[in-house]
């Protein structure tokens, strides 16, 4: 189950971040999803150690901490998206689809001629279509 999906700007500014659970939860998903990112620029900045091509925008997984599990994801103009699950055994095609469709709803959500580039994305439709996705997480690859 996802738990919590963020979008971080190239200058690590969180663009939009939705949890999935209670508000209890939810100060703890944002410190996890900050704590990704010195993943994620330890992955781009020396990828000889970490394995990834530089062209791959799917980062897989970023770290295991207590009950989760935290994917990236680097889009070609840095920005970054951070999935964090409860599920241990997640498929990494699961991931990668949901990363493939999560890209396109952000690429619709700024190609908005009313959004401000680098400024929290505000809009009902992203929000909508993420709260989509996820839900169908895992159910098929197909969709």
């Amino acid at each position: 189950m996802i738990v919590c999906v963020a979008v971080v700007g190239h200058q690590n500014n969180p663009l939009y971040i939705q949890s999935f659970t209670e508000a209890d939860d939810a100060l703890k998903l944002h410190h996890i999803v900050h704590c990704s990112l010195d993943v994620v620029d330890e992955r781009v900045n020396n990828p000889k150690k970490t394995g990834p091509l530089l062209n791959e925008t799917f980062l897989g997984l970023l770290y295991p901490i207590e009950n989760f599990k935290v994917y990236g994801y680097l889009t070609n103009t840095k920005v970054k998206f951070i999935l964090v699950t409860t599920d241990l055994d997640v498929k990494d095609a699961d991931v990668r689809n949901f990363f493939r469709r999560f890209h396109a709803a952000y690429v619709d959500a700024v190609s908005n001629p009313f959004h401000v580039p680098g400024k929290k994305i505000t809009s009902r439709t992203f929000a909508e279509r993420v709260s989509t996705i996820v839900k169908s997480f895992g159910l098929s690859s197909a969709v």
